[in-house]
C-alpha cells in the first residue's frame, strides 16, 4: 500500500511535465495552422492637426495567407482600400442626423513581377518596387500624414467619432477569382472597423 502511494507521488511530476509538453505541442500546432489564415488588424489610428488641415496616422498588420500569396506570385494583382469616416454625432437628435466631417478612401495595388522578382505597391501615381512581400505589406501597413479634412472642418472642444478599416477589394479581382471569393474566408480579407474618439 505504501509502495503504491509512493509510486503515484513520484509519477505526479512526470505526468505534470507530460501534460505541459502536450499543451505546448497543441499551441505550436494551432499557431502553424493560423499562420496561413489571412487577417488584417488595425494596430493604431490617430487624427491630428497638420500644416494644412487634419491628417491621419495609422498602422495595420496584414497577413495575406497562403491562398492570396500564391495568387499574387502567379500574376494576380491585389487591390486594397483603406476607408475612413469621421462624423459629428448629434446625440440630442438620437444620432438620427449626424454631420459627416470626412469620408476618405486610399487605394493600393499590390502586384508581383516574376521577371524582376520584385513586388510593386502603387498608390495613385506613386509606385514603389521592393524585394520582398514583407516590405510591400509594410508600405501598405503604415499610413502617415494622409489628409482627411480641412482645418475648419472640426471645432476645438467638440468630440467626433472616427472609424477606419482596410480591406481587399474583391470587385477589382479578375472575374474567375471574384466567383471564388464568394463565401471564401481566404479571399474575403478585411479588418474590423476600428472606432475611436477625436478631440481636436
Amino acid at each position: 500500500m505504501t509502495g503504491s502511494s509512493t509510486r503515484d507521488w513520484c509519477d505526479r511530476p512526470a505526468r505534470l511535465v507530460a501534460g505541459w509538453l502536450l499543451a505546448a505541442i497543441l499551441l505550436v500546432a494551432a499557431a502553424i495552422s493560423y499562420a496561413n489564415e489571412p487577417a488584417i488588424y488595425v494596430r493604431s489610428a490617430d487624427i491630428h492637426a497638420g500644416p494644412d488641415g487634419y491628417v491621419l496616422d495609422a498602422t495595420f498588420q496584414i497577413e495575406l495567407g497562403s491562398t492570396l500569396e500564391e495568387a499574387l506570385t502567379k500574376g494576380v494583382a491585389l487591390n486594397f482600400v483603406t476607408e475612413l469616416e469621421v462624423v459629428y454625432e448629434r446625440w440630442y437628435l438620437l444620432n438620427l442626423i449626424n454631420r459627416d466631417i470626412a469620408s476618405v478612401e486610399q487605394r493600393y495595388r499590390l502586384s508581383y513581377n516574376a521577371l524582376t522578382r520584385q513586388y510593386r505597391v502603387a498608390t495613385g501615381a506613386l509606385t514603389q518596387n521592393v524585394d520582398s512581400l514583407l516590405e510591400a505589406l509594410d508600405l501598405m501597413a503604415r499610413v502617415r500624414n494622409r489628409p482627411v479634412a480641412p482645418a475648419d472642418a472640426m471645432d476645438p472642444g467638440s468630440v467626433y467619432a472616427a472609424q477606419l478599416r482596410l480591406r481587399l477589394d474583391t470587385s477589382q479581382l479578375p472575374k474567375p477569382f471574384q466567383i471564388n471569393a464568394i463565401g471564401s474566408k481566404s479571399w474575403n480579407l478585411s479588418s474590423d472597423w476600428y472606432r475611436w474618439t477625436v478631440r481636436p
